[in-house]
């Protein structure tokens, strides 16, 4: 019994002495199993610049490298609409085009008869309206078009000399502003209403610098005696001019034309009554035309007078 007691002592006291010393042993054992491996990073440090570390595997990011190579900025070579009779420019912007110019020629192609117009500096066509365009260390080159009409619309490509050789295609549009005023081309007022005209300019690519408008050939003067007129005009993709004369009165009739800088001029006739009621007739600046009722009440009036 003795023997079993002291051998119990020194069981507990081996058990004490590993609990202390287990620790240690373990973080000696960490470490020696750690030598050589990557050490995990915490997930609020940021990763490599150059690398990502996930589950101990290295996975390179893709890094972008530079072209070697000519390539089209689509960004500066953009599709066209030009008007009618304006110079218009087609701009191809050719990037890392470098000291290769002696052997790579920019050129440009009218698709509609596969016609070659310039190469390079140079233009090979016989027609003087079009010209090659481009500045010593310049990346754009430039096809312009004098006085382009309708049939100068399509597609022209840029193309550079490569082999095979690559392309951009750019459209061109050739548009021709027209004028509207809207309720024409006649306009019933009646007296002492507000005679509102409204032109409208379409399919222009650039608002019309200016727009006048005319009563009788004259152009009308918005500080004259007679006061009450005023223009007030809209810019944009559209481009509306509204015309306001107050108190209509019988000398407000005659012809006004809307004549915008960029477009042709646009007529309407106005006519100041005193108290007709035409088919179509504004009241108020609005169209106004006889309704059913209208018709009914007059005829009853005529039926009854006739009685």
């Amino acid at each position: 019994m003795a023997n079993k007691g002291f051998g119990e002592v020194i069981g507990l006291f081996l058990a004490v002495a590993f609990c202390i010393t287990c620790p240690e042993y373990v973080s000696s054992a960490q470490r020696e199993l750690g030598k050589g491996s990557p050490t995990n990073t915490s997930a609020t440090s940021p990763p490599a610049a150059d690398n990502v570390i996930r589950s101990g595997v290295v996975v390179d990011t893709p890094r972008p490298t530079p072209r070697t190579g000519p390539y089209f900025d689509l960004a500066a070579s953009k599709n066209v609409t030009a008007l009618l009779g304006k110079t218009a420019y087609l701009n191809c912007r050719v990037k890392n085009l470098g000291n290769k110019t002696l052997n790579m020629q920019v050129s440009w192609v009218r698709h509609r008869d596969i016609h070659l117009l310039t190469v390079g500096r140079y233009t090979y066509t016989s027609d003087q309206r079009f010209r090659a365009i481009h500045l010593p260390h310049s990346e754009d080159w430039t096809l312009q078009i004098k006085y382009p009409q309708h049939r100068d619309s399509g597609i022209y490509e840029c193309q550079i000399s490569t082999t095979p050789h690559m392309s951009h295609f750019i459209h061109l549009n050739v548009v021709e502003p027209t004028t509207e005023i809207i309720g024409g081309p006649d306009l019933y007022i009646d007296r002492g209403s507000t005679i509102n005209l409204t032109c409208v300019v379409l399919y222009s690519p650039e608002p019309p610098a200016y727009i006048f408008w005319n009563h009788n050939d004259a152009i009308i003067s918005y500080d004259s005696p007679r006061g009450g007129v005023s223009v007030v005009t809209e810019k944009g993709e559209t481009t509306t001019s509204f015309l306001l004369i107050q108190q209509a009165r019988p000398s407000d009739s005659g012809n006004y034309q809307c004549n915008p800088s960029n477009a042709q001029s646009k007529s309407v006739v106005v006519h100041v009554l005193n108290g007709e009621y035409p088919a179509a007739m504004q009241r108020g600046g609005q169209a106004f035309a006889p309704t059913s009722t209208h018709c009914i009440v007059l005829a009853t009036s005529i039926f009854l007078a006739l009685s």
